[in-house]
């Protein structure tokens, strides 16, 4: 019996370090500074970590590692349910200030994702933002040309990252299935293992993004070996949790969807 090819039907996009804010900058500074109002210092590459996460579980993780954790316990007392409420009450008010000033799209991105259009294909998005924030960014993006066909924020489900659940609703809100004509574009490894574990390919984005971490002027001030070192751990990153694919931005999609056309053309799933 023959089964029927399936053909790509939909591309979902992170939002922040993969369509805007290159470099994923805006929760850096926040983390640091929700962390200090309670006495406990945090350094830009802890914050960072587990980037891609919904934010309380982002903080959850941080005040999991044992530095941090010593350090609250010596501020703060005892590392519980409700300190990491804490930390986020105060996070979220704080993000949602200084989210729109990092609401730019990255360079090609809105033209990429009008290329996809063109092609059929459904723009999906997830995002460990919560609504409140994305309610800030989401007309800044469409004032620059960018409106995707779906949301699914941190908060809209029982679980997050890197559990499959907002690929799930994705979905189901786009009406694509099986889950290998969906592919998953992301710059953080834990928005890779959610498409993964939605059965989704994958595609890394490694230099607008979290690994990478530096905003275009910083990252043409690079020597050529210093851009070298930074870019390969960057996409090692990546590679090492699973993406199909790596990229530099969404700008160099269009390879890669030719790539995965030709392997469905062929039968083959992520």
């Amino acid at each position: 019996m023959h089964l029927p090819v399936v053909k790509l039907q939909a591309a979902v996009f992170d939002w922040a370090g993969t369509v805007i804010d290159h470099g994923s900058l805006a929760p850096m500074g926040v983390f640091v500074s929700a962390f200090g109002q309670f006495g406990v210092e945090i350094s830009i590459a802890e914050a960072r970590g587990p980037m891609g996460m919904a934010k309380r579980d982002h903080i959850a993780t941080l005040l999991r590692s044992p530095r941090i954790a010593a350090a609250w316990q010596a501020a703060q007392g005892a590392v519980t349910e409700a300190a990491i409420d804490r930390v986020y009450e105060v996070f979220v008010p704080l993000n949602e200030r200084v989210v729109t000033d990092y609401c730019t799209m990255i360079e090609g991105a809105v033209a990429a994702v009008d290329r996809l259009r063109a092609r059929g294909l459904k723009i999906g998005s997830t995002t460990g933002y919560t609504r409140g924030i994305m309610a800030r960014v989401l007309p800044l993006a469409a004032a620059q040309g960018y409106a995707p066909d779906n949301l699914v924020c941190a908060g809209d489900l029982a679980a997050g990252r890197p559990t499959p659940a907002m690929m799930y609703r994705t979905f189901l809100d786009l009406g694509v299935w099986p889950a290998q004509a969906v592919v998953k574009v992301d710059d953080t490894e834990v928005g890779i293992e959610e498409g993964l574990n939605a059965g989704c390919w994958t595609v890394g984005v490694a230099l607008t993004g979290n690994a990478f971490g530096l905003t275009p002027a910083e990252t043409a001030a690079l020597s050529p070996e210093d851009f070298a070192t930074r870019r390969a751990a960057a996409v090692a990153k990546l590679t090492a949790c699973g993406a199909h694919w790596v990229i530099d931005s969404v700008a160099q999609i269009d390879p890669v969807i030719d790539q995965i056309d030709g392997r469905l053309a062929r039968g083959l799933r992520p």
